[in-house]
């Protein structure tokens, strides 16, 4: 069985045209990290860069439909290489999910895992990629803890994704600690679904709580990238595979994304 480091020089080779990796994560689930990862993924391909987006979500991946693709294959040929799902001229996606009945649950344990992360990651022909989006599953478990270890310092660095509210927030921080444990820069905080606009008064109405989000990057030392709205056209549109930019007249939702986009793309390009 090839060593940790045998595999992490297999990764490195293999994603060395991939110019920025970034993994996208969260302590707690439902807070909206794999829409966000979709919508960085979408955001940075409108920006004129090559995207690939990477579902290391196993057991409940879901790239796929909120990218409207369900149902597309994965091809692999005689070498055992791995070609992702095209979705666009830029943009490109891997998940487990082309593999699977919608209604199928994977029932794996730790080394099946990583097992089937360091193939995602060491034997899929990605080509050249400015940015490489890696969504995890919530918590510190052995998906994100796998990236870690393969990419080590080839990652850029973790967004980690939380909601205002306290339970989220317990949890995020330990989410920060994790990557901090394993020597992986924290590229910065989103709060999502910061608030909800009311369609009817636009009286601004936060649902989760305010401030937490900004609270805990003051007291972790780490920038705060900025606030989602909660949509609820968003909610209904990801339903049908489609992205927040789609919705161009949610223009508090898009201003956020862009203003957190920015922000991701300059800590990235100063390393």
């Amino acid at each position: 069985m090839d060593t940790i480091k045998q595999m992490q020089e297999q990764v490195k080779k293999n994603l060395s045209s991939v110019k920025h990796k970034i993994l996208v994560m969260s302590g707690k689930g439902g807070v909206g990290k794999t829409s966000f990862a979709v919508n960085l993924a979408r955001g940075l391909e409108l920006r004129g860069k090559k995207i690939g987006l990477l579902d290391t979500d196993i057991h409940g991946p879901d790239t796929l439909s909120l990218l409207g693709v369900s149902g597309r294959s994965v091809f692999s040929d005689s070498n055992g290489r791995i070609f992702p799902i095209r979705v666009s001229d830029n943009l490109y996606i891997l998940s487990l999910a082309s593999n699977l009945k919608p209604e199928d649950p994977v029932i794996w344990r730790g080394p099946l895992k990583i097992s089937a992360i360091r193939q995602f990651l060491a034997d899929t022909d990605w080509g050249e990629l400015d940015y490489l989006v890696i969504d995890s599953p919530p918590g510190t478990g052995d998906e994100p803890l796998t990236v870690m270890q393969f990419l080590q310092d080839a990652l850029d660095g973790a967004v980690v994704i939380t909601t205002p509210q306290e339970v989220a927030l317990l949890d995020t921080r330990r989410s920060i600690s994790f990557a901090r444990t394993m020597q992986v820069k924290v590229l910065g905080l989103v709060e999502n679904m910061s608030l909800l606009l009311c369609p009817h008064c636009e009286k601004e109405i936060p649902i989760f709580g305010s401030g937490g989000g900004e609270r805990l990057s003051k007291e972790m030392g780490v920038e705060f990238l900025g606030k989602i709205p909660f949509s609820l056209q968003m909610m209904h549109s990801s339903q049908r595979g489609r992205t927040v930019w789609d919705l161009q007249e949610d223009i508090e939702v898009v201003q956020a994304y862009n203003s957190i986009i920015d922000r991701i793309e300059r800590t990235v390009s100063s390393r």
